[in-house]
């Protein structure tokens, strides 16, 4: 009556969808605790978040970016349309080898946006479309099984769409990777950060690092769960 591998109302592909909430929540609260601990690390430079930005673009001949504060914590952020480099307001003003940390992380994106590295091109590109089938693939899904069953061209339709995200999260991979190599890379080239201090900031962008891995785990898991719910079904 519910299709094989399906006990009454119980779902057991659900357990994909459980297991990306916990990578996420695990990532999320490893990355939050990362920062705390060496938030409370003050850089022998005493240089700001901000002032190290402005210091990397310099170094690489990048005048048209500008450093912005924004509300918040941990929205840092580079936003290739504005050209700005914007910084939460516990990363603008501080003078942690966290903070530092997030800042030139920033400025990698402003590096690579300056020198049209590949993926951030590839990801510029396909936000549009991403951000259309993010909203409109399972709609167009439950509207495939109720119209045509779980075998019609617009339940594939949908998930072809929601394909697009897992898409991007895996473009997004290597755009954050290089981003913080820069960074790290930079400032101890320049010696805004010094011995271990590089160490610690490593840290910070690592575990910063992993959101961005469980993010693309969950929706590769999800696809997955999409694909055993209608693909499994067609014959049914």
């Amino acid at each position: 009556m519910f299709g094989y591998g399906y006990y009454g109302f119980f779902d057991p592909t659900i357990v994909l969808v459980a297991i990306g909430v916990l990578l996420s929540l695990a990532a999320s609260a490893r990355v939050n605790s990362t920062y705390a601990r060496f938030s409370r690390v003050r850089s022998m430079t005493g240089m700001t978040g901000a002032q190290a930005a402005r210091e990397l673009l310099r170094s690489q001949g990048i005048y048209d970016v500008e450093i912005r504060r924004v509300a918040g914590n941990l929205t840092d952020h580079y936003d290739p349309r504005t050209k700005t480099v914007n910084l939460s307001e516990s990363v603008y003003d501080s003078a942690s080898v966290a903070a530092i940390g997030v800042a030139a992380h920033e400025c990698g994106h402003a590096m690579q946006d300056s020198e049209s590295y590949a993926p951030l091109k590839i990801r510029g590109a396909i936000v549009p479309v991403v951000n259309i089938s993010a909203q409109l693939s399972w709609p167009i899904i439950i509207l495939g099984v109720f119209l045509g069953g779980f075998g019609s061209s617009m339940v594939s339709l949908g998930i072809l769409m929601f394909s697009l995200s897992v898409l991007f999260q895996l473009v997004t991979l290597p755009v954050e990777f290089n981003a913080s190599s820069r960074a790290v890379r930079l400032l101890d080239s320049m010696g805004i950060l010094r011995g271990e201090e590089v160490g610690y900031t490593r840290q910070v962008l690592g575990a910063a690092a992993l959101t961005y891995v469980a993010a693309a785990a969950g929706s590769i898991l999800q696809l997955l769960r999409l694909v055993i719910l209608f693909g499994g079904r067609r014959d049914e």
